[in-house]
């Protein structure tokens, strides 16, 4: 086989892995075992760990390859407050819409972990961002969004993997949580995530243990055309 020249050095790639049927055991393991946490150890992270994920998760596919999602790390107990404040409103006004058993159930449910969670993240979308030059986003622009969804899952598959728990506070004003971070104009607010080590494991779903909602098979139909 002829050695590259000079110019073609960037051109030669690695040897694709191969990611075999013990491998495929183990990731559908780790999806399954992946889970909204909020129950939280108060043991800090280590700040090198959570850099590793952080550099993981710019691995995640995005739009036009534009990476718009912006990290905000919440530290200070004073903005936990607030976040935490923004969370007790949003709930009592989410259980208000909720009657008799499903009210009792709603109001034991643990739904977040900001109390306790060592690492706290705010993540943004930057819908101004100039990398990408706009290629994929010209008629669908929430792309930008779901981009950053699609991070978030690898972050969240990333931490899993190292034993790590992480929970989405979805239950937030998001104009509310922007104005107290203090973020640019053009970032929109996507998700409010607590990292740190679980108190417990499970391979199903709170929801369920709880008896609020089972797994279905609704989103698994698929429409042929």
């Amino acid at each position: 086989m002829a050695e590259p020249r000079n110019g073609d050095q960037a051109h030669v790639q690695p040897r694709p892995p191969v990611f075999d049927a013990a491998f495929q055991q183990r990731f559908a393991e780790l999806i399954a075992w992946r889970r909204d946490v909020r129950r939280f150890k108060p043991d800090p992270v280590d700040s090198a760990l959570i850099e590793h994920l952080l550099d993981l998760a710019q691995l995640a596919p995005s739009v036009g390859n534009s990476q718009p999602w912006r990290w905000v790390s919440v530290d200070s107990a004073a903005m936990r407050a607030r976040i935490r404040g923004n969370f007790i409103r949003c709930n009592e006004m989410a259980a208000s819409a909720y009657r008799g058993e499903r009210a009792v159930q709603y109001a034991q449910l643990k739904l977040e972990g900001i109390d306790v969670a060592p690492r706290q993240f705010a993540l943004f979308c930057d819908r101004a961002t100039p990398q990408g030059l706009g290629v994929g986003r010209q008629t669908m622009p929430e792309a930008l969004d779901y981009s950053v969804v699609a991070m978030i899952e690898t972050f969240w598959l990333a931490a899993r993997a190292l034993g790590l728990g992480v929970g989405w506070v979805s239950i937030l004003d998001p104009q509310a949580a922007t104005a107290d971070l203090d973020v640019p104009e053009d970032w929109k607010f996507i998700a409010y995530l607590c990292v740190g080590w679980p108190v417990e494991e499970h391979v199903d779903p709170e929801l369920v243990r709880f008896n609020w909602q089972d797994r279905t098979s609704a989103g698994r139909g698929v429409l042929y055309r």
